[in-house]
């Protein structure tokens, strides 16, 4: 992943490799990546220029199915050999081309997030947006669910799951972490240490360097694997090559991976801490003589996503599940506040390392179920809206949330405690991202729209199981 490379050299290590298909994958508009494979015979240096046509109207939230012809641009530095396809096969990260116009599609998440980066660049306040997003995920050993007209339900299930510490197991071996309680004893508590480490070998193999994998708090299997920070769109790239990595190597063991935020009640859920950082000209820019040893530049930073947290929201945050994580009491970041200590604060600023180089803000609300491109664009783009207007975020919040008083807490704002709110803020707030034309009116509007109709109703107009416990007898 992300070797400079160009038209000719790909294919030149694709021919090394004995490619013999050529598989293209592009980011949808929710966050998943799509794919269109053809024979290597199919490719030569101009398909990097002229690119590939296909039907975008069955895309969510794309194009209408009368104006739906679509140009996949393969980017020819993002090739790797894909590990998990039987016939020799070279894979290619892509951008999204209107055929007529030929410009990039405005609806084309990568392409939102390249836009961010010559926002970046047109401001000069920075020429690197660094961004290191830690996502938590559970590898299951089965899931089943369903709804329909008279039934809805969902069974989650982990050999490691504390409700199976009495099922008849033939034998029951025990060694089933408590609830959150695995954060993190050593196998055989830790069940799938092996697992994990196979993941991070095959990302690794893969390009993307890995700086540890563990157990995370839950039970029933939550885990934890980092990357070492990147430049942002690459990052965005890594990170989609991440959740394919990990989902794939644990169906291969007969396993299943969920990046949902909340599968499973009473215990943790999966978040997504992102940290980031602004440099120019190799030097880092967060670093400095203010709060926690920072600069006055980065508090600004931290004022702007503070500020626009909740329409951020939206986009960070961005399933109906999302908003089941973010509740008080469970390590979620509902606080819109910032400090070096406190993990219930949005924001914390890490202090394991005084070297200015290490100097970052951790954001640690949102969840691996959003889109990189957008979120990491969005994030950004309010970042700089502080620097750029000197917003204040005020007091770092060092105190124990949990012992505050309701009057003191009064003044600290929260997060959305919904998807429809999230939206609804997003609508009230986005102005910021629209500067230099990175969100269009058009990008936001689709997002709002999608969400609510594919989403939010979805999900509100179903009866609840918990409903009938609550008021079938009334």
């Amino acid at each position: 992943m992300h070797n400079k490379r160009t038209p000719k050299e790909v294919l030149a290590y694709a021919e090394k490799e004995g490619a013999k298909l050529v598989d293209c994958k592009f980011i949808d508009w929710p966050g998943q990546w799509q794919h269109v494979t053809f024979p290597m015979h199919e490719f030569d240096e101009s398909t990097f220029e002229e690119g590939l046509g296909f039907d975008g109207s069955s895309i969510r939230g794309w194009k209408a199915i009368d104006n739906s012809d679509m140009l996949i641009i393969p980017d020819s530095n993002t090739g790797f050999m894909d590990p998990f396809c039987d016939h020799p096969t070279l894979s290619l990260i892509c951008d999204i081309v209107d055929p007529i116009t030929r410009e990039p599609y405005s609806r084309d998440p990568r392409h939102i997030a390249s836009k961010a980066l010559n926002y970046l660049n047109l401001t000069g306040i920075a020429d690197t947006a660094y961004f290191g997003p830690e996502a938590e995920f559970f590898i299951l050993d089965d899931i089943r669910f369903g709804t329909n007209a008279n039934s809805g339900y969902y069974y989650v299930d982990s050999l490691e799951g504390a409700w199976n510490s009495g099922r008849a197991e033939g034998p029951n071996l025990g060694y089933k972490p408590r609830y959150k309680e695995g954060y993190f004893p050593v196998p055989p508590t830790d069940s799938l240490q092996n697992l994990r480490s196979e993941m991070v070998l095959q990302m690794e193999e893969l390009g993307i360097i890995i700086e540890c994998q563990h157990h995370e708090v839950a039970t029933a299997g939550q885990a934890e694997i980092d990357m070492r920070f990147s430049p942002m769109r690459e990052m965005a790239d890594s990170l989609m090559l991440y959740k394919y990595v990990v989902k794939n190597v644990a169906r291969r063991s007969g396993r299943t991976v969920t990046f949902m935020p909340k599968p499973v009640f009473q215990d943790n859920g999966s978040g997504m801490h992102t940290h980031q950082s602004l440099w120019k000209d190799g030097k880092p820019l967060f670093a400095g003589n203010e709060y926690a040893g920072v600069s006055q530049m980065c508090l600004y930073y931290i004022g702007g996503i503070l500020q626009h947290a909740r329409s951020l929201a939206a986009l960070t945050n961005p399933t109906t599940n999302s908003y089941k994580r973010l509740v008080p009491g469970y390590e979620a970041p509902v606080n819109l506040a910032y400090s070096s200590r406190n993990r219930s604060a949005a924001i914390r600023i890490p202090m394991y390392s005084a070297s200015d180089k290490a100097k970052r803000i951790e954001l640690r609300f949102p969840d691996p179920t959003c889109n990189p491109y957008l979120a990491f664009s969005a994030m950004l783009m309010a970042g700089l809206d502080g620097i750029e207007n000197k917003i204040d975020p005020r007091e770092p919040l060092d105190k124990d949330i949990y012992s505050m008083a309701p009057e003191e807490l009064a003044n600290v704002p929260s997060m959305p405690g919904s998807l429809e709110e999230a939206l609804d803020c997003m609508e009230e707030d986005h102005e910021f991202l629209l500067k230099g034309d990175v969100f269009t009116e058009d990008a936001i509007h689709t997002w709002l729209e999608y969400k609510r109709t594919a989403e939010c109703e979805q999900v509100a107009i179903r009866p609840h199981p918990h409903e009938f416990e609550l008021y079938y007898d009334i």
